[in-house]
């Protein structure tokens, strides 16, 4: 399935980083508070955040970048407690072909964590944190991940409401009661064309009562983020950087240092987003399910890595020859 736009978080950070040339100081306040534990608590990074130079550098390195991108909830969390992650995607970005992969993990994905046995993949951050988490993903996957964004609901919502909200053709009447949360994260959507805001928005992306449950879950989740990454872009709400970054700075936590996600930044704006691949894992015909205390995946893991890895080359293939076309 191919990507018309940069349409996951890790792009629309990006693209908020990329704006750090002409927003300095309000990209460093950025960078200094998603390098904090404000969402959950796994230490600080190495390197003190620096002010970025008004031109973003390069990204010189030729291998793979895989960063696992985790969407959290947070509701009724003790103090000490790590969350369960919502959704987790891996972005595997080439920077030879500037092309990128997207696979999205089905979360009741049933596989090994590492020192703490079989479960549903969503359960590495609650247990481990996103060392725990990235360590899982890379055993799974077969890539070796070893950078992280996580951000949760109420980040979601804010950045939906700093660019102005986005406008989604709701495909159907959407309708759930959440008896957790005495009503504040119920889902209830009309169809047809709609400017959502951060509320309505997230209900759309949360809504998984369907036939095919997380499936088409996941599906609106992409289709929400490509309309976010086009509003996004509007020059509007590139003078308005400032204000967005500084909504948004709560609710997002990386281990990336500041020089590279200002490389990244520069990378991301020469990536060829026409030629991106997104994927679920695992992919049908390479899981069964079973009833493990409760519905689960479980994935034949050889098949998944074959997978991975066949995408991965697919895409550099297809580059390649679009290059010789040329």
């Amino acid at each position: 399935m191919k990507l018309r736009t940069k349409s996951i978080l890790f792009c629309l950070l990006l693209l908020l980083v990329g704006g750090a040339g002409y927003y300095g100081h309000a990209f460093y306040s950025f960078l200094t508070g998603v390098q904090e534990p404000n969402i959950i608590a796994p230490g600080k990074t190495d390197e003190e955040p620096k002010k970025p130079e008004s031109e973003i550098p390069v990204w010189g390195g030729t291998e793979r970048v895989n960063i696992l991108l985790m969407g959290v909830d947070r509701r009724e969390l003790r103090p000490d407690e790590h969350p369960r992650s919502d959704s987790m995607i891996v972005v595997s970005i080439d920077p030879e072909t500037k092309t990128y992969d997207l696979f999205s993990i089905l979360r009741d994905t049933y596989v090994k964590i590492p020192g703490y046995g079989s479960s549903r993949i969503n359960s590495a951050l609650a247990e481990g944190g996103p060392e725990l988490a990235m360590s899982t993903v890379s055993d799974f996957t077969g890539v070796p991940v070893d950078r992280y964004v996580i951000t949760d609901f109420e980040g979601f919502k804010s950045l939906i409401d700093a660019v102005g909200g986005v406008e989604i053709d709701v495909e159907k009447n959407m309708r759930y009661r959440d008896p957790t949360d005495k009503g504040q994260y119920d889902i209830d959507l009309k169809k047809g064309l709609q400017r959502l805001d951060g509320d309505k928005a997230l209900q759309y992306v949360r809504f998984r009562h369907d036939a095919t449950s997380d499936y088409t879950r996941t599906e609106r989740q992409r289709k929400l983020l490509a309309a976010l990454a086009v509003q996004m872009q509007k020059g509007t709400n590139l003078i308005q950087l400032p204000a967005i970054l500084d909504s948004v700075r709560p609710y997002i936590q990386t281990n990336m240092s500041s020089a590279d996600m200002v490389k990244l930044a520069g990378l991301s704006l020469s990536l060829k987003s026409d030629q991106a691949g997104q994927f679920q894992l695992p992919p049908m015909g390479a899981f069964r399910e079973e009833n493990r205390g409760g519905s689960v995946l479980v994935p034949d893991e050889d098949a998944v890595k074959q997978f991975v890895q066949e995408q991965m080359e697919r895409g550099q293939l297809a580059t390649e020859q679009t290059q010789t076309e040329q």
